[in-house]
C-alpha cells in the first residue's frame, strides 16, 4: 500500500511576520504550532524588515525566553523583497526534511502538520498545501461569492474537497520537500510567491506533485476591510495584473491554465445564481454580478499587465531565489 515502509518526515514550521498590527494573531499562530499533535523540529519566525518587531519577537521568544514546545528562532529577513525573500531567508535555517508555512494571522488545527506530512507518505507528494478556512471577524456580505475567497487567501468553492492534485497551492498554508525547494531556487517572486513554487514544482516533478489536502485545515484571519467591493475589485485587478510578471519570471514553468479552467467554471457558477435570483434568492443575484465583476477586473488587470510588461513598466520582483549554496 501507499507510504509502507516509508520513513516518517520531520518538518521545520516558517512564520512570516511584517507588522506589529498583527501581534496577537503572531501569538496565536506560533501558540497553535507549539501543541501540534507531531510537533515540529523548529518553529522559524522571520520578522520582515521591521526592527521594533524584531526586538518584540526576540522578547518574547528569543534564546533565554521560556517556551513550551519544539524551539524556536526569531531572525530578520536578509534579503531586499518582501513576503518571498522572508520566507527564502527561513528556508536557509530548515534542517528538516520538510519545511511548512503558516501565515502570521492563521491558527492552525491541531493536526495540521500531521495532516500534510501524511500525504508525502502516502502519495509521494513534492508540495502539499491545506485548506484556509476564513475566519470572519465581521458578519459576512451576502454579495461576496464563495468562489473568490481566494482573494484573502482561504479555500473557495472550486478547490477540491478532497485530496488531488492542483495547479496552485495557497501560500497561507503550504508545504514543500526541503531539497526540493532549493532545486528549484527557492521562491522568485514578492507576492505570488505561493504560485510561483507550485509552476516551478510541477514543472520539474510533474503535475501529480503538487497536492491539495482540504483536511490540513487552518483559520485564516479575513480582516474587515477585505469584505467590501472596493477591495474586491481592487484585489481581483491587482493580483491578475502582477501575475504577468511573476508568469514572465518562471519562464517554461508558468502558464495561466488555472486561470482560464476558472473563469470557465465560473459561467456555470453565475448561471446557478441566476437561476436561484429568479427564485427569490436576493444574495445569489448580487453574487453572480460579484463574479461578473470580479471576472472583469481580472481581465483589464491581466491584459494591462501584458502591456505594462512589454512597455517595461512592470517592476522586477525584488525576490530573486536562494543564492547557490
Amino acid at each position: 500500500m501507499p507510504g509502507e515502509n516509508t520513513p516518517v518526515l520531520r518538518a521545520d514550521v516558517v512564520i512570516c511576520t511584517y507588522t506589529d498590527a498583527r501581534w496577537d494573531l503572531l501569538e496565536r499562530a506560533v501558540a497553535s504550532v507549539q501543541t501540534q499533535s507531531v510537533a515540529p523540529g523548529r518553529i522559524l519566525l522571520c520578522v520582515d524588515h521591521n526592527d521594533e518587531l524584531l526586538e518584540r519577537c526576540l522578547a518574547t521568544w528569543g534564546p533565554g525566553t521560556d517556551q513550551p514546545g519544539p524551539p524556536i528562532e526569531v531572525f530578520p529577513n536578509r534579503f531586499a523583497g518582501r513576503l518571498g525573500s522572508a520566507r527564502n531567508t527561513a528556508v536557509e535555517r530548515v534542517t528538516a526534511e520538510v519545511v511548512a508555512f503558516l501565515d502570521d494571522d492563521a491558527e492552525a488545527d491541531p493536526t495540521w502538520l500531521e495532516t500534510l506530512l501524511s500525504v508525502y507518505a502516502e502519495d509521494g507528494a513534492v508540495a502539499v498545501g491545506g485548506a484556509p478556512l476564513p475566519n470572519h471577524q465581521i458578519a459576512r456580505p451576502g454579495w461576496f461569492p464563495y468562489e473568490f475567497d481566494w482573494v484573502f487567501g482561504c479555500h473557495y468553492v472550486g478547490l477540491p474537497e478532497v485530496r488531488q492534485p492542483v495547479r496552485h497551492l495557497i501560500g497561507a498554508s503550504m508545504s514543500v520537500r526541503t531539497d526540493a525547494l532549493w532545486a528549484v531556487g527557492g521562491f522568485h517572486s514578492d507576492k505570488h510567491d505561493d504560485m510561483d513554487l507550485s509552476h516551478r514544482v510541477a514543472a520539474a516533478h510533474g503535475a501529480a506533485a503538487v497536492v491539495y489536502e482540504p483536511k490540513a485545515r487552518i483559520y485564516h484571519v479575513v480582516h474587515p476591510e477585505r469584505l467590501t467591493w472596493d477591495y474586491f475589485w481592487r484585489r481581483c485587478y491587482t493580483i491578475n495584473r502582477g501575475k504577468v510578471r511573476a508568469f514572465a519570471d518562471m519562464g517554461a514553468a508558468g502558464n495561466i491554465r488555472a486561470e482560464l479552467e476558472f473563469a470557465r467554471a465560473m459561467a456555470g457558477s453565475v448561471t446557478r445564481k441566476l437561476l436561484r435570483a429568479l427564485r427569490g434568492d436576493r444574495d445569489a443575484g448580487a453574487q453572480a454580478a460579484a463574479i461578473v465583476g470580479g471576472l472583469a477586473a481580472a481581465g483589464v488587470g491581466h491584459l494591462r499587465g501584458r502591456l505594462d510588461l512589454r512597455a517595461g513598466r512592470l517592476p522586477a520582483s525584488l525576490t530573486v531565489g536562494l543564492p547557490p549554496r
